[in-house]
C-alpha cells in the first residue's frame, strides 16, 4: 500500500547543494518544507549499495532514522553505452574528493575516446522513507547522446556533456525549466507525486 507525504518538513537527504536546488524547485508546488541533510548536520552515510536503488533507499532511511522525518533521497547517474553503463552508480565517484566533474567528463570522454556509439542515458532514482522504516522508490530516464566539449555552464554533474534526445540544448545549456520538465530526476518525480503527494 503506497504511503502518502501528510506535510511538513521533509528532509533532502543529500550534501550535493545543484541536487538539493533541483529537489526544492520540484517540491515548490507540495505542501512540503524542504531541508537539507546538510543544514541538518546529518553525516553522509557510506553508499555500497550495488544499484541506484539499493543507495537511494540506503540514503533515505539514514536521513529518516537521524532526523525523525520523512526523507527524500535521489541516486542518480549517468550510464554511458560504450563503457557498459559507467559510470553509473560511481557517477560522482568518478569525480573524485574534490567533486570535479571537468576532471569526471574528461574521463568519460577520454574512456570512450573514438568509440561510434555515444548514446548515454541519466537514470535517477528517488527513495522517500519515514522513520518507522516504510520505503517508497521510484525511477526516472531520460535517453540522450554525449557532446564534446561540454556545453554551458548551467546544471550541475554531467549536464554539459548530455545532449537529451529530440533536443539541440545539453542540460548545461537549457533553461531550468525547461530541464526540470524533461529530466530523469523530473520523470521519477513526477512518479512519486502521483503516488505520495496531494495536488497542489
Amino acid at each position: 500500500m503506497t504511503r502518502r507525504f501528510e506535510g511538513g518538513r521533509l528532509v533532502v537527504a543529500s550534501h550535493n547543494p545543484g541536487k538539493v536546488r533541483e529537489i526544492d524547485d520540484l517540491l515548490q508546488s507540495y505542501d512540503a518544507e524542504p531541508v537539507s541533510a546538510g543544514e541538518l548536520g546529518l553525516p553522509e552515510p557510506v553508499e555500497d549499495g550495488l544499484t541506484f536503488v539499493a543507495n537511494a533507499i540506503l540514503k533515505a532511511e539514514s536521513a529518516a532514522t537521524r532526523s525523525g522525518l520523512p526523507a527524500l533521497s535521489d541516486d542518480s547517474g549517468l550510464a554511458v553505452a560504450a563503457l557498459d553503463g559507467a559510470p553509473g552508480i560511481y557517477s560522482a565517484r568518478w569525480a573524485g574528493p574534490e567533486k570535479d566533474f571537468q576532471y569526471a567528463m574528461q574521463r568519460v570522454q577520454d574512456e570512450v575516446g573514438d568509440a561510434p556509439d555515444r548514446n548515454a542515458q541519466f537514470i535517477c532514482v528517488l527513495a522517500l522513507a519515514w522513520p518507522d522504516g516504510h520505503v517508497e522508490t521510484f525511477e526516472g530516464t531520460v535517453d540522450g547522446t554525449l557532446v564534446w566539449p561540454p556545453r554551458g555552464d548551467r546544471g550541475f554533474g554531467y549536464d554539459p556533456m548530455f545532449l537529451p534526445k529530440g533536443h539541440d540544448e545539453t542540460f548545461g545549456e537549457m533553461d531550468p525549466a525547461h530541464k526540470h520538465a524533461i529530466s530523469h530526476r523530473a520523470a521519477a518525480f513526477r512518479q512519486l507525486v502521483a503516488a505520495c503527494f496531494e495536488s497542489p
